[in-house]
């Protein structure tokens, strides 16, 4: 097992769902959700379906904020005097300040801590969650760990279908013209995560229904690349019909085998940005 235990642990915002978090044995430490002036912690003592209710009935919006560096070493204090190593992931650099914090932190603890940028969001650091979780079983030290997963994260892949660009508007992160003229036109826009650096940007826009567009989009992303690896795909939604998931699940199973699929919800910080009827497929290249 190496000279140090390894804890193992991850911003609440990589959704790696009950059954996994359990089998990795991740420990989360929560994102604030700010709503009416309240503050929140993601997922620990609000719902994504508050959030959104929240909206339909109030117009009122969240925000979001990320863990302050102060969160951070009271979190990683009692693993490092216990004499534990931690390895942290999260959001990424480009969307959120928590890695920084995280990293000055560490700085404060004296190592010991491993803070590690996902460049990703939501299931896309979940990935690489599981990666450490499977090489922690190895034996392998925190520093293997932290050189292995840094080669990984440029081949996880993460994107999700918009249904609506009201949440992005409202959040300022579209223009109102935008968000309207979409709605208008039915379009769909592709969200991609750009795992250099966790930005964003607009990918394929699709045209039609949501019963329409999700079996394209997941076609399209799985034909993107040749060699996806087929361990692990996770679909993840904010809050969708059922069917929906079925129909994404059905036509990933047609498409390529993967030996697990795992449907998660995404967190409050991430359904926040997004909104209702979101959906996503993230999964790793060889």
């Amino acid at each position: 097992m190496g000279e140090h235990k390894i804890i193992l642990s991850a911003d609440s915002t990589c959704d790696l769902g009950e059954e996994l978090k359990a089998r990795y044995d991740v420990h989360y430490y929560p994102f604030h959700i700010i709503l009416e002036e309240q503050d929140y912690q993601d997922n620990v003592d609000i719902t994504t379906q508050e959030i959104f209710d929240a909206y339909y009935a109030r117009k009122v919006l969240p925000r979001t904020a990320a863990i302050n560096m102060g969160e951070y070493v009271d979190y990683f204090k009692p693993w490092v005097d216990a004499g534990y190593d931690v390895i942290h992931l999260n959001l990424g650099g480009a969307i959120s300040s928590a890695h920084k914090n995280c990293v000055l932190a560490a700085n404060e603890l004296g190592g010991h801590v491993y803070p590690i940028d996902s460049c990703s969001l939501s299931t896309g650091i979940a990935l690489q969650v599981i990666e450490a979780g499977e090489m922690i079983r190895k034996g392998m030290s925190a520093p293997e760990i932290v050189q292995e997963l840094q080669a990984l994260i440029p081949k996880c892949h993460a994107s999700f279908i918009l249904d609506t660009l009201d949440f992005m508007r409202a959040g300022g992160r579209c223009s109102t013209v935008v968000a309207v003229g979409a709605n208008l036109l039915g379009l769909k826009p592709c969200i991609e995560v750009d795992n250099a650096d966790g930005s964003m940007h607009v990918g394929k826009k699709y045209r039609g229904t949501l019963k329409k567009v999700l079996p394209q989009y997941v076609k399209d992303k799985l034909a993107q690349y040749p060699n996806i690896k087929k361990d692990h795909i996770f679909i993840t939604y904010s809050s969708i019909d059922p069917e929906f998931v079925e129909l994404v699940r059905s036509t990933i199973q047609e498409t390529l085998e993967f030996r697990e699929v795992h449907t998660t919800n995404a967190s409050c910080t991430i359904s926040s940005h997004c909104g209702p009827n979101t959906l996503g497929i993230l999964f790793e290249t060889l």
